[in-house]
This record gives C-alpha cells, sequence and structure tokens, in this order.
C-alpha cells in the first residue's frame, strides 16, 4: 500500500503539466531542505515542489511542477539545485544513476581526480565502450 501510495505521487504532480525531475542523494539532516529553498526561490513561477524518497539513505526524489516548460524556470533551478546540493556535500545523481541529462553536471558532486579515476576504471572494463556507450561520464574530467 505505500508503494502505491508512493507511486500516485508522481502520477498526480504530472497533472500539473510540466515536471522538472532530480533525483539527489543529502545528508539526512537536510533532506528536505532544498524543498524549503525552492520553494521561496521560485515562489509562484512554480505550481508545486515536492520532494520524497528514501529517509534512511538520503535519496530525494525532488519534483518542479509549472503549467509547461519554461526556459526561465528552468534556469532558476539549474545549476541552482546542483550547487545548492554539493553545498551540502550531497551527490547530484542518486538512485537513477547518471544518464545523459547528469553526465555533465557530475562536477558539482565528484572532484576531477575522481572523475578521472571513474573513466580509467571505465576503459578498463569497456575497453571498446560498448557497455551502455554515452551515458556515464562527461568526455573529459
Amino acid at each position: 500500500m505505500l508503494w502505491a501510495l508512493r507511486e500516485r505521487i508522481t502520477e498526480a504532480l504530472s497533472r500539473d503539466g510540466y515536471v522538472y525531475k532530480y533525483d539527489l542523494s543529502l545528508p539526512v539532516e537536510r533532506l528536505y531542505d532544498i524543498v524549503t529553498d525552492l520553494r521561496a526561490r521560485l515562489g509562484p513561477h512554480a505550481k508545486h515542489v515536492v520532494g520524497y524518497g528514501h529517509l534512511g539513505d538520503g535519496n530525494l526524489h525532488l519534483n518542479v511542477t509549472a503549467e509547461a516548460f519554461s526556459p526561465s524556470l528552468l534556469a532558476a533551478l539549474e545549476p541552482h539545485v546542483y550547487e545548492w546540493t554539493a553545498g551540502q556535500q550531497g551527490s547530484v545523481s542518486a538512485e537513477h544513476g547518471v544518464g545523459f541529462r547528469k553526465r555533465d553536471v557530475l562536477g558539482y558532486s565528484k572532484p576531477p581526480g575522481a572523475l578521472q579515476l571513474m573513466q580509467q576504471l571505465k576503459a578498463l572494463l569497456d575497453p571498446k565502450g560498448i557497455l551502455n556507450p554515452y551515458k556515464t561520464l562527461p568526455s573529459q574530467a
């Protein structure tokens, strides 16, 4: 029953129009602070700012809704969400991985040396680059 309620959050938010989604990892004691911060920052430009997730491991699903996609709302969100998360020693990529969209923002939560090590490990384990190509790391660390 709890899982069904959680899934309904996503469904309900999608009815607002456009949903900006973030999958963050934060210190548990700061988990919900970004929701409060964004509500104040965005004011009436966002219909809803909602956070839910995994309290035990600090994984927050942050959703901001608007009637339609807005470049100005996106500019108010990014890079602010990534900078705020980095300021809390959080990660811009938590449960759902990096994919295409977040590969170039990993530097907000990982130092260059860590990114370089990740690239070296990827090259060692996948020398031909055939495993999930283009989805894991920035092109240059």
